[in-house]
């Protein structure tokens, strides 16, 4: 008998409304810890009121992992529900405890849960809850879906360029010293997720156009293995940085499509508003 899966995931994949409703995606908000306390991602603000927040914010702000027992009531609503079974694919757990709690929540209510660690955010979370839901309509087990999502992980990539030294400074992630001689020298970083699922300064270079190119750059290393059919161009609150620089990438790769895709404000605590990059995964 096929069983009825619920699919699971975290505000790290910022999902459109439009593509939750049509999958019935059930998510978890991530938190924003201002001052006054945590705000859920999505639920307790929207990005603008959040990049209004972080402007404005005296203390700078953290971010943690869904409240468990939001966790927990969600597995015992899918219990109730009727689902023999979820799938939870979240962001990496390098970066979030999310993907630890999950088989703890599930477990206290009494639910099956086959968790992902996604080892990566944003639009690679959902090219592989769209992979799992195709095979799903293909009717495969639970665990066959599982072990086909995580044997594509290794095709998903993500390069950006944090718009602000001073937030990474302020997150704690780069130093005074190397914030001030970044600033005074018009250095950039790229940055990208390893195969670990942890994030690492990839590149140092001068200026946003050669910061631009070196990402460019790794995807056309990227396409030279396999094909990439579709490319996010991810933002924090940039979306005019966004279209622009999607225009300038359907004219060097014509056959790719280009979509730009908000980053989760967790993402926004620590690299900063107007940063810009590319996600893409491999087929």
């Amino acid at each position: 008998m096929t069983k009825k899966i619920a699919w699971v995931t975290d505000t790290a994949a910022l999902l459109s409304p439009e593509f939750i409703k049509k999958h019935n995606i059930h998510v978890l908000a991530l938190n924003i810890v201002f001052e006054e306390g945590a705000l859920r991602e999505t639920i307790d603000m929207t990005h603008d009121e959040f990049y209004d927040k972080l402007k404005n914010a005296k203390a700078h702000p953290k971010t943690s992992q869904p409240a468990f027992g939001e966790h927990v009531a969600l597995y015992e609503e899918l219990k109730q529900e009727g689902y023999d079974c979820a799938i939870a694919i979240h962001t990496s757990e390098q970066l979030s405890g999310t993907v630890l709690s999950a088989p703890m929540a599930a477990e206290q209510a009494g639910f099956k849960n086959y968790v992902i660690d996604a080892k990566i955010g944003s639009y690679p979370m959902q090219y592989m809850l769209e992979l799992g839901l195709e095979l799903e309509k293909d009717g495969l087990k639970p665990e066959e879906i599982v072990k086909k999502i995580e044997a594509m992980r290794g095709n998903a990539e993500l390069a950006f360029i944090p718009a602000s030294l001073e937030q990474l400074h302020k997150s704690g992630r780069v130093s005074g010293t190397a914030m001030f001689l970044s600033n005074l020298l018009n250095i950039k970083l790229v940055i990208e997720y390893n195969k670990e699922g942890g994030v690492e300064v990839a590149q140092k270079v001068r200026a946003d156009k050669r910061a631009k190119k070196a990402v460019i750059e790794k995807l056309q290393r990227a396409i030279q293995k396999s094909p990439v059919k579709e490319v996010a161009v991810i933002h924090c609150n940039n979306l005019t940085g966004a279209n622009e620089w999607k225009k300038e990438l359907e004219e060097k790769f014509p056959t790719i499509i280009f979509t730009p895709t908000p980053l989760s404000a967790c993402v926004g605590v620590h690299a900063g508003e107007g940063t810009l990059g590319l996600t893409w995964v491999r087929e």
